[in-house]
């Protein structure tokens, strides 16, 4: 016959337990309270719930700036580039276009070449020439000179240089599309080709305006010497049988054959040339301009008038 178990101490007593709980995990950070300060006594657990939920969703709400800031990363090398390029695209553009009205307003204003020079070489020699004797004799006198003769010689100079220059190195003619500049010893006249009737080579070289005035042009000088040689060359080519040589006049006008015709013919059959094709375009017309050289004129005049009193004193 079997007995029935009897009750243990502990389920005697349900009080007491039976056996000691084991240790409580360790309590979460967010969820527990600091160390070494007691909770509230009454306080519930759910606003160190809601506190842990809020630092948990934090990083959440940090990540989302960090989101949006995505899209101003700094620009890849290719990107920067194309941002580069795109604001110099339409520099270029600006300055065609203003290049473009520059060179138009050029080409309204300006001729269509530069001015063709004409000179003469052997008057530049013979000025330089002219001038370093004149400065050699006048130098000496002005240093080594007694009495008045340094005055005279200070007039000298002063009176002379300045007449050098303006028969010598000054005369030159200037042409272009639109007019002919001559400048002469003592005046510089401005013609433009509508206003020219004819230019005339004789014993000296002439242009015509068309109220019948004369300009002497001092800067293409007439060459009988030159024109002899060209004749003799001329005769030369006929006497080698060129058919083309034995068909023109020695120094007819329009010669194309080689040294058929002299240097300052030459320059006077350009001269012509241009003023045919020239004298009815509408940039070629106008009135002539004279302009008297002061600058040679007013030097000459006050040496003049320095020696011409020296002498009278004398």
């Amino acid at each position: 016959m079997t007995s029935d178990p009897q009750p243990t101490p502990a389920e005697q007593d349900p009080v007491t337990p039976a056996a000691p709980a084991a240790p409580a995990s360790p309590a979460d950070p967010e969820t527990s309270a600091a160390p070494g300060k007691p909770a509230a006594p009454g306080k519930p657990a759910e606003p160190e719930t809601s506190a842990a939920s809020e630092k948990a969703a934090a990083p959440e709400k940090a990540a989302a700036p960090e989101k949006a800031a995505a899209p101003t990363k700094a620009a890849t090398p290719e990107e920067a580039d194309a941002a580069s390029v795109k604001p110099t695209a339409a520099a270029p553009q600006v300055d065609r276009s203003a290049q473009a009205d520059h060179s138009a307003q050029s080409a309204q204003s300006d001729p269509a070449y530069k001015d063709r020079a004409y000179r003469s070489h052997g008057a530049i020699a013979g000025g330089v020439l002219l001038l370093a004797i004149g400065t050699w004799l006048g130098v000496d006198a002005l240093f080594r000179g007694e009495g008045r003769t340094p005055w005279v010689a200070l007039a000298g100079l002063l009176f002379a240089v300045p007449l050098v220059v303006a028969f010598t190195l000054r005369p030159a003619v200037f042409a272009n599309e639109d007019r002919l500049r001559i400048r002469n010893p003592f005046r510089t006249i401005t013609l433009p080709w509508g206003a020219i009737s004819g230019l005339r080579s004789g014993y000296s070289n002439e242009v015509f305006t068309q109220d019948g005035t004369k300009y002497q042009l001092w800067a293409i000088p007439v060459s009988l010497r030159g024109r002899k040689k060209a004749a003799r060359r001329h005769a030369q080519q006929v006497a080698a049988d060129d058919p083309a040589a034995s068909r023109v006049r020695p120094g007819a006008r329009g010669t194309t054959q080689p040294h058929a015709r002299d240097a300052g013919d030459q320059s006077m059959d350009d001269l012509r040339e241009i003023a045919e094709r020239r004298e009815g375009a509408e940039a070629a017309q106008g009135e002539p301009v004279v302009h008297w050289a002061y600058e040679i004129l007013a030097p000459s005049a006050a040496g003049a008038v320095l020696l011409a009193v020296l002498l009278a004193v004398g």
